[in-house]
């Protein structure tokens, strides 16, 4: 729990924090298939994102599928589920993209941040927030900003009276602020989104 000392040197962070359960990161197994949810999920409430995932599970008898096993599913399966066109190729592009560069967990789980967005961000459909996102939520990285994401934006500038209309300048001052958050970044976002949740 260091991060807790270092971020409440942040005045403002630490009265949401003081709302929140210190947040623990976790660090999963099968990347593959949490960047598959994370594809799924994209701009749809948390509420909505558990209900595809609980649908894309049943199609394999409730068991979490291998690569192949998603590789192997008809395109029209994945579409039945709720997918759209464009999510539904991603999830596949994800698949094939493991399989054919053999990616194993411990190759993702040695590479620096930063070569992990270039890595993986060569799959059509995987961006820089998608890989942020698996970063933070799979692999447990402790200092990662998405300075891209419309909650963490929404929410800082609330907290600290950000004028949001130029998005330029608005980038700037987050990742200005966020300086002071390292090397504890991730813990510091998760705390903007609990806050924006708990509201």
């Amino acid at each position: 729990m260091q991060h807790l000392a270092h971020l409440h040197k942040d005045k403002r962070l630490k009265k949401i924090m003081a709302t929140q359960q210190p947040h623990v990161l976790q660090q999963k197994k099968n990347v593959y298939l949490h960047l598959c949810y994370s594809i799924m999920s994209q701009q749809l409430s948390t509420k909505v994102a558990d209900v595809f995932h609980k649908r894309f599970i049943a199609l394999y008898n409730g068991k979490e599928p291998t690569l192949k096993q998603i590789v192997a599913t008809p395109f029209e399966t994945l579409r039945g589920i709720g997918l759209s066109n464009a999510k539904a190729n991603y999830v596949l592009n994800v698949c094939r993209f493991f399989m054919e560069e053999k990616i194993t967990d411990a190759k993702l789980y040695a590479m620096s941040d930063e070569e992990l967005i270039l890595y993986l961000s060569q799959i059509k459909g995987v961006g820089q927030w998608t890989v942020e996102m698996i970063l933070m939520f799979t692999l447990g990285r402790e200092d990662v900003f998405s300075v891209d994401d419309l909650g963490i934006q929404q929410s800082l500038c609330k907290l600290y009276r950000i004028e949001a209309t130029d998005k330029k300048a608005m980038k700037a001052k987050m990742k200005e602020i966020a300086e002071r958050w390292r090397p504890y970044r991730t813990y510091a976002c998760r705390y903007l989104w609990g806050w924006k949740d708990g509201e």
